[in-house]
């Protein structure tokens, strides 16, 4: 019997990087084994979504607390997992699931939860004596993912006129990881200058990406091609884009469509369709997510339809990594990929399962982080063990992203030759 018992379980509060409460765990197990894992928070989340529990408690970071999470795993988690063997994650995440006993786990937290969850994975791996990636994906894990670089912030991850979330430099092809995140960090330094010289400004957005103000949603796009080609990479053959529109943040109900952060006005959902297939006839765009509002499933249908042939319809907030919506997405064809963030659903093993249900239905999957990070790389060995080939983490900018990125890095040259890499 492998001698990886968990002993000790205890987690604290600590800051993401927004300067906001999140919890961080750490894991002893009985071969002496000790790890830590920090959880992401969302700004731009899914109404769908596993409950990130925040105390409320207006005296201490304006509400935001999670003294009451940590409390969880302290006081509730911690004693009903002692004694477990770290490789049975899934017996694990299960034990945590009926602790709480809600559907979205509200009672003990999806931040308390998965932090144990990532915190048991890396132990285990440890304990193995194998990289996470290789721990979580076998010992065929050897697919480092192509970089979706967010290089413009707007939405809600950023204070300016831009309506849609994330304008995103792909670097499709580049004949490796390295060489891949060169090309679009050269294309974000370039991008850096033709904003200066526009007199615009190059502060960033919540992920790293610049947050200037535009004449229009459309002047990102053609800003960031300007950049491409500027840093002397060709659009649509080294460098593609991908958008998040994050449409929920301004949609009302269902049809009606504002964009007003850049006065573009209201749009019904079939104008947003037909402004998504005039796009993509104009630029060279790999994937569009959320491109429409998480309750609109007949309009997502819709554009999957007229689309999809074309494009890769990822359903982000509509999907909240979850395999009851995932399944209803399929059955509908709301959509063809489905973006994956182990905090929406609030367990490995679930996020495992949702990753699974697209492979085996033949839908892309999208591996992202969350516009609150931490310096945790567990997203990177969890994008490589996941072997679908695409990852948003954020921009050149801010540690808590390039941490990832690095981490990527470290991970293709320990492959070596073994390593692959394609959209």
């Amino acid at each position: 019997m492998l001698n990886n018992q968990i002993s000790g379980l205890r987690a604290m509060e600590i800051l993401d990087s927004r300067g906001n409460p999140t919890v961080r765990v750490y894991i002893e197990l009985s071969d002496g084994t000790q790890a830590t894992a920090s959880v992401p928070s969302g700004a731009s989340t899914g109404e769908n979504e596993a409950v990130e529990l925040r105390d409320g408690d207006k005296s201490r970071y304006n509400g935001k607390g999670v003294l009451k999470a940590v409390e969880n795993v302290n006081k509730i988690i911690a004693p009903a997992l002692k004694g477990m063997h770290a490789h049975e994650q899934a017996a694990i995440d299960k034990v945590m699931i009926e602790l709480d006993g809600t559907h979205n786990k509200s009672k003990l937290g999806a931040n308390a939860i998965l932090g144990v969850s990532m915190a048991v994975a890396r132990a285990a791996a440890q304990s193995a004596r194998l990289p996470l990636y290789q721990y979580l994906g076998g010992p065929g894990a050897c697919r480092i993912p192509v970089p979706a670089m967010n290089i413009i912030n707007g939405g809600e991850h950023a204070d300016n006129s831009v309506d849609f979330q994330e304008y995103m430099a792909v670097p499709v092809g580049a004949p490796n990881f390295r060489e891949g995140l060169r090309y679009v960090a050269e294309t974000f330094h370039v991008l850096k200058g033709i904003l200066k010289n526009r007199g615009l400004s190059t502060g960033v957005g919540d992920e790293g990406g610049f947050a200037p103000n535009l004449s229009s949603n459309e002047d990102a796009i053609e800003t960031i091609i300007q950049a491409i080609e500027k840093a002397g990479y060709k659009p649509g053959k080294d460098i593609s884009i991908a958008l998040d529109s994050a449409a929920s943040s301004f949609v009302n109900g269902i049809n009606d469509y504002d964009l007003r952060w850049s006065g573009a006005g209201k749009m019904t959902s079939e104008a947003m369709t037909n402004l998504v297939g005039e796009w993509i006839s104009k630029y060279p765009i790999v994937s569009w997510e959320d491109p429409l509002g998480e309750n609109d499933w007949e309009g997502f249908k819709n554009l999957t339809a007229k689309l999809g042939d074309k494009l890769e319809v990822v359903g982000d907030d509509l999907l909240v990594t979850n395999t009851k919506y995932i399944a209803r997405g399929i059955e509908e064809k709301s959509a063809n990929a489905a973006l994956i963030k182990l905090n929406q659903i609030g367990s490995v093993s679930e996020t495992i399962e949702a990753v699974r249900m697209c492979r085996d239905n033949g839908w892309k999957y999208f591996i992202s982080h969350r516009s609150g990070e931490t310096s945790d790389t567990f997203l990177a060995d969890f994008a490589v063990a996941m072997d679908g080939g695409q990852l948003k983490t954020g921009s050149a900018s801010r540690s808590e992203r390039l941490a990832k990125y690095n981490r990527l890095l470290e991970i293709e040259a320990e492959l070596g030759n073994s390593a692959t890499y394609y959209w």
